[in-house]
């Protein structure tokens, strides 16, 4: 993995933004939560965040993919770093009561340019990907870029309780507005040369272009619906709160537990990926691995004994890590440079409206059929999606790296 240290310190920088920003981002998405409850004591006030952030998320993206591809990866990317900043710091100021009026709406106004400027990072940080690294290493870089992902989703959270507990909702979102500092001061320290901008077609012209691309190519479009229906069928994370309390009667720390096994699974398998990549049969490992997911969804309702759920929970992340590891080398192969940043804006739309749709999929199927028979159902329908995936899209089934190389 040579290329990954001394002889490539531009990907270790762009690693150390995506981090830093990720931790940033999850930080201020618990203490919002806790700020926001604080002010309303209504448990509608915590599902309205996820709606402010993912409307202008899902209006912005294909601009934001447009934007990236026509004219420079890496200062977009600075800029959605310090408008997240500039965000925190206005959380920051509401909550030490600097600004006194009307703080819900205010907050709530900063939840909404915040996914306005996430729209950006995703393709940002595909497009620059793709430019620091050589074809042949994408399949290892991808491992090591999932695990640093995952490890800012499990940690993020984690310190944005602690700072909460330890020095107040102030000083946790400062803390999270110098991480954005630190983040866009690691992408400014890049000495790369970026291509020229491309030539600047009419924009719905272009994003029309870049769905074209995705959904007349097989196996890109294969992918990606593999990872929206799996995540909105098999997830059972957002129901994990009814399992503690109802099925395995443990308090707060088994949530903690049951919610970090997944992320600690994936981080495992991304470092193992990163050190051996998955280089044949590619097409086949993608679907092994999310039919292994809907699997271990449906161990984990029959579980009863909590280490057990944990267990098969753990071995989800490992299958998810290993799913999104692969799907993240193909769409880096299969993708034109031209057409990364409108690529990577599609397939974040996919997972966006996955992870909340997921969240209300499962709401509804435990209303309407019980808890345990709502996951059950999940999984069957993850496992029906790979099978209907294996049939509809053969090129992907048959997939070899080699041939996108």
């Amino acid at each position: 993995m040579r290329f990954l240290g001394t002889s490539n310190p531009a990907f270790l920088k762009l690693l150390t933004f995506r981090v830093l920003i990720v931790l940033a981002y999850q930080i201020v998405a618990i203490v919002v939560g806790w700020h926001i409850y604080e002010l309303t004591h209504d448990p509608l006030a915590l599902g309205l965040i996820g709606l402010a952030e993912v409307i202008p998320y899902f209006c912005s993206a294909l601009f934001a993919g447009y934007a990236v591809d026509h004219y420079s990866r890496r200062w977009f990317a600075i800029s959605a770093c310090l408008l997240l900043c500039l965000n925190a710091l206005t959380l920051t100021a509401i909550a030490a009561q600097w600004i006194p009026d009307n703080p819900v709406f205010l907050i709530y106004a900063s939840i909404a340019i915040t996914g306005v400027a996430r729209a950006f990072i995703g393709p940002s940080y595909s497009a620059l990907f793709a430019l620091l690294l050589q074809r042949e290493q994408y399949a290892r870089a991808a491992g090591l870029g999932s695990s640093v992902f995952q490890f800012a989703l499990v940690a993020g959270p984690a310190i944005g309780g602690i700072l909460v507990g330890w020095a107040g909702k102030t000083a946790a979102y400062g803390i999270a507005g110098g991480l954005c500092v630190l983040a866009a001061l690691a992408l400014l320290s890049l000495h790369i040369k970026e291509p020229p901008a491309a030539e600047s077609a009419p924009i719905f012209t272009s994003i029309a272009e870049g769905l074209r691309f995705v959904f007349h190519n097989q196996i890109i479009l294969g992918a990606q619906s593999l990872d929206m229906f799996a995540v909105l069928f098999g997830g059972a994370v957002a129901m994990l709160p009814a399992f503690i309390h109802d099925i395995f009667h443990y308090g707060p720390e088994g949530l903690g537990i049951l919610r970090a096994a997944p992320a600690v699974g994936a981080v495992i398998t991304g470092l193992f990926l990163a050190r051996y990549p998955l280089n044949k049969h590619a097409g086949r490992w993608l679907l092994i691995a999310v039919a292994g997911f809907g699997l271990c969804m449906i161990g984990f309702a029959l579980s009863t004994n909590f280490w057990v759920a944990g267990l098969a929970l753990l071995l989800s992340g490992v299958c998810d890590g290993v799913s999104v590891v692969m799907r993240t080398t193909i769409m880096q192969l299969a993708t034109p440079d031209a057409m990364r940043g409108r690529v990577a804006a599609i397939n974040g739309i996919f997972i966006g409206s996955s992870n909340e749709l997921g969240a209300f999929e499962s709401g509804v199927a435990a209303r309407l059929l019980g808890l345990v028979p709502s996951v059950l159902f999940g999984g069957g329908m993850t496992l029906l999606v790979v099978a209907t995936t294996a049939k509809l899209a053969p090129k992907l089934r048959r997939l070899e790296l080699d041939q996108l190389q």
